[in-house]
């Protein structure tokens, strides 16, 4: 439970971070965007799988690029439902899904799948035989 939390809010920096270097897309507030990010959670675990097998044809013609589309108009969706929260054109939508999937993905990768910030520091080696490292 508390994975999902702290992805909720990673998603909730990564749209705030996306209304800060983009001018069509505002947040009025942190409320807003958590709960922005509370939708646009939602949608991709109901919708994306859906319009990703729909539109498969195209996303292999694009080499995956129309999932950026897909992103886009999720994105635009989450803004129609959220009062707090626009953005304004498609264009627009497709950048921010971009910098929020970037920033995402970059804040998601210091959480473990438990929902806990872990840090590598070693490699753990045990000597199999002469000179043989596992």
């Amino acid at each position: 439970m508390a994975g999902l939390l702290i992805r909720w809010i990673i998603l909730t920096v990564a749209i705030v971070a996306a209304s800060y270097l983009l001018e069509g897309i505002h947040v009025r507030d942190f409320v807003s965007a958590f709960l922005a990010a509370a939708v646009l959670g939602v949608l991709n675990t109901l919708l994306r799988p859906i319009l990703i097998i729909f539109t498969l044809p195209f996303n292999i013609l694009t080499l995956g690029l129309f999932t950026f589309v897909i992103n886009a108009v999720l994105l635009m969706m989450a803004s129609g439902v959220i009062s707090g929260f626009d953005v304004r054109g498609f264009w627009t939508a497709v950048f921010g899904s971009l910098i929020i999937s970037i920033v995402n993905w970059i804040l998601s990768s210091f959480i473990s799948d438990r929902g806990r910030i872990e840090r590598v520091d070693y490699i753990e080696m045990k000597k199999k035989g002469k000179d043989r490292w596992e």
